[in-house]
C-alpha cells in the first residue's frame, strides 16, 4: 500500500515543478465539457494552446486533465486560469496533505481518492486536484479512471439538475463521487474484517494477528485521509459567512454541508471498525492464553499422576541392604497394584473436582 506521508514526503522546492507520483508513464490528456441547460459540447485530446479558444464563459466549462507526467503542460494550463507556481506545485506533489485554499479569485482543492485493490488487502489512492474560477472547473487526475464516469453521462444525457447548475455544483458532484469511493473502500475493509473475526474464532495462528494489524493500519490510513477532507469542507462554511468568495452560490453551500456530514459519518464508522478490530485482537490473545492454559493444565495433571509414582519408585530404588518387601513373594505385583490404585484414585478425585 502506498501510504500518504504528510511529514516525510519527498521534498520538492516550490520553484521546481516535478510530478512525485507513481504514474510516470501516463501521458497528459485534456478533456473539455462545455454545457448549459440547452446543449453540451465535448472536446477530446485537446491541446493546451486551444483551450482558450474552446472556453465559453457564458456556459459551464469542465476541463479535466488526465496524467501529470508533463509538468510544462500542467503549468501552462494553470497559468491560463491564474494559478501560480505554488498551486501547480501542489497539484504535481502527491505527498501533500488534503487541503482547501482560497487564492485571490480562485478556489483550490486537492483531495485523496481511495479505492480497494481487488483480491488484495491493500488500498490504492490517487490525488485529485480542483481549481474553481467563475464558470470554469479544472480537475487534475494522476491517471484515467472511472471515478466521474456517471457524472459525464449525466451531463451528456441532461439527467438531473447538473446542466441547470453552475460550476460549483459540478465541484460538489465530483467531491461526492470521491467520498463515495471512501464508502466503497470501508465496505470492502469491513467484509475482510468479518472474515478475519470468523477466522480468529477458529485459529490461533500468528497470521491471524498479522491480518488484524494490517487492516487496523488500513483503517488508520483511511482516517488520516478523511480528517483533512472533513476540515476542508468545514472551511467552505466560513467562506459563506465571510461573503468574500462568490463563485459558490449561496443555495449550494448546503450541498457541501452534506459532504461534511458524510465525512463525519465515515469517521464514526471507522472508529467503530477500529473498536471491532481491537475486540478481535483481544479475542485472539484470549484464545491463545486459553489454549496455553489448557495445555499447561493437561501437563500439570499428567505430572501429578506421575509424582506419587516417582516417589514410590524413588523409595524402592534406594540401595539399603534390608528391605522387608524384598522377601515378599508377590511384592513386585503388590507395588504395581498400589501404584495403579493411586493413579485411579487421583483420576477420580480430579474428575470430581472438575480440574480437567
Amino acid at each position: 500500500m502506498r501510504k500518504i506521508k504528510y511529514k516525510k514526503g519527498r521534498k520538492v522546492q516550490a520553484s521546481v515543478l516535478e510530478y512525485t507520483g507513481s504514474h510516470k508513464d501516463t501521458p497528459t490528456e485534456i478533456q473539455l465539457f462545455v454545457y448549459d441547460a440547452e446543449d453540451v459540447t465535448e472536446f477530446h485530446q485537446l491541446q493546451e494552446s486551444d483551450i482558450q479558444h474552446s472556453i465559453d464563459f457564458s456556459k459551464v466549462n469542465w476541463l479535466n486533465i488526465h496524467g501529470l507526467n508533463e509538468p510544462n503542460i500542467i503549468a501552462k494550463v494553470g497559468e491560463t486560469f491564474g494559478a501560480d507556481n505554488f498551486i501547480i506545485g501542489d497539484i504535481l506533489n502527491t505527498t501533500k496533505r488534503t487541503r482547501l485554499e482560497e487564492y485571490h479569485n480562485i478556489l483550490f482543492f486537492n483531495v485523496k481518492s481511495l479505492l480497494p485493490i481487488e483480491n488484495s488487502d491493500n488500498i490504492n489512492y490517487e490525488q485529485i486536484s480542483f481549481i474553481l474560477k467563475d464558470t470554469i472547473l479544472l480537475s487534475f487526475q494522476e491517471k484515467r479512471s472511472d471515478f466521474f464516469k456517471h457524472i459525464r453521462e449525466r451531463i451528456r444525457t441532461n439527467s438531473g439538475v447538473v446542466r441547470t447548475k453552475k460550476a460549483d455544483f459540478l465541484l460538489y458532484l465530483l467531491l461526492d463521487a470521491i467520498i463515495e469511493n471512501f464508502y466503497i473502500t470501508i465496505e470492502s475493509e469491513e467484509d475482510r474484517v468479518d472474515e478475519i473475526i470468523n477466522l480468529s474464532k477458529t485459529s490461533t495462528k500468528p497470521e491471524v494477528l498479522e491480518l488484524i494489524e494490517k487492516h487496523r493500519d488500513n483503517f488508520n490510513f483511511l482516517k488520516r485521509s478523511i480528517i483533512p477532507l472533513r476540515d476542508s469542507l468545514y472551511s467552505i462554511k466560513s467562506m459563506k459567512d465571510d461573503d468574500v468568495f462568490n463563485d459558490i452560490q449561496a443555495e449550494n453551500y448546503s450541498f457541501f454541508s452534506r459532504l461534511h456530514q458524510k465525512c463525519l459519518e465515515l469517521l464514526e464508522q471507522i472508529e467503530s471498525d477500529l473498536i471491532t478490530l481491537d475486540s478481535a485482537s483481544n479475542y485472539f490473545f484470549s484464545a491463545q492464553n486459553h489454549k496455553m492454559n489448557e495445555v499447561m493444565k493437561s501437563l500439570t495433571v499428567v505430572s501429578m499422576f506421575f509424582l506419587p509414582l516417582t516417589f514410590i519408585v524413588g523409595v524402592y530404588g534406594m540401595n539399603f541392604k534390608y528391605f522387608p518387601e524384598l522377601e515378599w513373594e508377590n511384592g513386585y505385583f503388590i507395588i504395581w497394584g498400589v501404584m495403579i490404585l493411586v493413579v485411579v484414585f487421583m483420576f477420580v478425585y480430579f474428575k470430581m473436582k472438575k480440574w480437567f
